[in-house]
């Protein structure tokens, strides 16, 4: 009787820790990649990329806290959601889990890449060595390594989201519709990721991609985190 109380209750405090994580993840996403580096990165253009990022340097630190948040809330997710989806099948829930980790690690990597950016506009003496436009192209560089190295990293994302949205559609409480946008997206996040890291010269299948995979994308894995919040884990009136 200890046990059956025990469990749900376990469960849902693990569905209300990977639905507020992955609320707060979205927010961060929200601000740090899609306002603050949307509009401090100017693709293609190394002289106002620069002086954007120099003139806003307060602004790009904040940047780099919301990464970091994302970086954290990845790895509490990638815990939560095998403590959720374990009873469904634990070898897929563990294997889930790794490959969230593995994405979370690599995003890691990537974010090391805006922190030597962040190095590079503090105009310290050993930069003086450095020409203007030499410095303006590096820090396009470490831009770029950031986007090519979080893009592979969203390939294994990709196959995290596969196996959630698996264990979600044969799951007897969690809403089927939930488990076919969780793997509509991570078919998204594998086969645009692909095209960005082998096919990079194919700008317009690339974009038409993003635009059949937007929704998906976005309402797959916010809309399992609402779930959670709101119905993940509760014992049944019935039982």
């Amino acid at each position: 009787m200890a046990n059956s109380v025990k469990e749900p209750s376990y469960q849902r405090k693990s569905a209300l820790t990977a639905g507020i994580s992955l609320i707060i993840m979205a927010l961060a996403a929200f601000f740090s990649y899609g306002f603050v580096h949307e509009s401090l990165v100017v693709q293609g253009d190394a002289s106002a990329t620069f002086n954007n990022i120099t003139s806003s340097n307060m602004l790009f630190k904040a940047e780099i806290f919301g990464w970091v948040i994302i970086l954290i809330t990845d790895i509490v997710v990638a815990w939560a959601f095998y403590i959720f989806l374990e009873p469904i099948n634990k070898s897929l829930s563990l294997l889930g889990a790794w490959l969230r980790l593995t994405y979370a690690a690599i995003l890691g990597m990537a974010i090391l890449n805006l922190i030597f950016v962040l190095l590079l506009s503090k105009g310290t003496d050993y930069l003086s060595l450095f020409k203007i436009d030499q410095l303006q192209a590096l820090m396009m560089l470490f831009f770029d390594a950031f986007e090519s190295i979080w893009s592979i990293g969203l390939i294994i994302f990709g196959g995290h989201l596969m196996i959630v949205g698996y264990l979600a559609f044969k799951s007897d409480s969690i809403p089927k519709v939930i488990g076919l946008l969780l793997l509509l997206a991570s078919i998204g996040y594998i086969v645009i990721h692909l095209c960005k890291t082998f096919l990079p010269q194919y700008d317009g299948v690339i974009s038409i991609l993003n635009i059949v995979f937007t929704v998906p994308m976005i309402v797959g894995e916010l809309g399992f985190g609402i779930w959670l919040l709101l119905r993940g884990g509760k014992v049944s009136k019935g039982v």
